[in-house]
């Protein structure tokens, strides 16, 4: 299935694009991750599990366990705060 991979802020400055469609057999949000994550590299160092990466799900924040589907948006960012 394709995907289509967003990131914003330092997790686009990090990995130099700001998004990329993905080919996957990957069937939850934590499964993309980790397939990022085994790309190593840059990828590995930014998405790494424990560092803070907030993701969301077609606009939706979401947890891990959230499924995927062809087509989806699934989007990387560091946590933010209002003022």
């Amino acid at each position: 299935m394709n995907l289509n991979l967003k990131y914003f802020a330092s997790v686009r400055e990090a990995l130099g694009k700001s998004d990329e469609r993905l080919t996957t057999t990957a069937a939850t949000v934590a499964q993309v991750r980790d397939e990022l994550i085994a790309r190593g590299g840059t990828y590995a160092q930014v998405l790494a599990l424990g560092k803070a990466v907030r993701v969301a799900h077609n606009h939706v924040m979401c947890e891990p366990e959230t499924l995927v589907a062809e087509g989806d948006e699934v989007a990387f960012f560091p946590p933010v705060t209002g003022g």
